[in-house]
């Protein structure tokens, strides 16, 4: 009893080191990938800033790439805890201007607060080889949730610019450019007229007569 209870313990303590180690490896590419980009920065410069082993750095991840998609799917999960504070029926319409600017809020917010993934993620998409489709399956992939609510639109007899696969696409193409190119050291009031600004153009483009296809 008394070695299964000393093992248990042994367990639990080197589960709790590979959480810690984990989360430092982390932490730290945040700040290096913030300094220098994600193209820039080596695995050892990431283990240098974490106070860790290359070693260790293996343990947790096969390479570079799987860093980055592990702070990725912190991003994602950020999302989702903004989107969970918020009604979000699955016949959210954005043709709505609140409702549209609340997606557009969101989205613009994850992006600020996760920047040095935002940039990275956007650095390692037009490094990868062009013919391989990782950018376009990438860019699908982040907008399932827009597409989901344009398709509700097209079934209820709305006329959009697109296909919604497309269409969303689009706007997720866009918000990603620029919160990969807008300067890092903005302030609030920055962020509610890019907000604003996006959420009118987007709203534009959705209500607005879609004649040019027709001519």
């Amino acid at each position: 009893m008394a070695r299964t209870t000393a093992a248990t313990a042994k367990a639990g303590t080197r589960k709790a080191r590979a959480a810690e180690t984990r989360a430092a490896l982390l932490a730290a590419a945040r700040d290096v990938f913030s300094e220098r980009g994600y193209l820039n920065t080596k695995i050892t410069d990431v283990t240098a800033a974490a106070g860790r082993s290359t070693g260790s750095f293996y343990e947790h991840f096969a390479d570079k790439e799987q860093l980055l998609q592990a702070m990725i799917a912190e991003m994602e999960a950020s999302a989702d805890a903004h989107l969970a504070q918020h009604e979000h029926p699955n016949d959210h319409d954005l043709t709505d201007r609140a409702q549209l600017r609340e997606h557009i809020a969101i989205a613009w917010t994850v992006m600020r607060e996760h920047r040095p993934v935002t940039v990275a993620q956007f650095q390692s998409m037009i490094a990868a080889d062009p013919g391989s489709g990782r950018a376009w399956q990438g860019l699908l992939e982040q907008t399932t949730t827009l597409r989901e609510h344009l398709e509700y639109l097209s079934g209820q007899g709305h006329s959009l610019p697109g296909e919604p696969q497309l269409i969303a696409a689009a706007m997720g193409a866009m918000l990603g450019m620029l919160g990969y190119a807008a300067p890092a050291t903005g302030q609030p009031e920055d962020d509610d007229r890019i907000v604003d600004a996006l959420t009118d153009l987007l709203l534009s483009g959705l209500t607005g007569p879609h004649r040019a296809s027709e001519r």
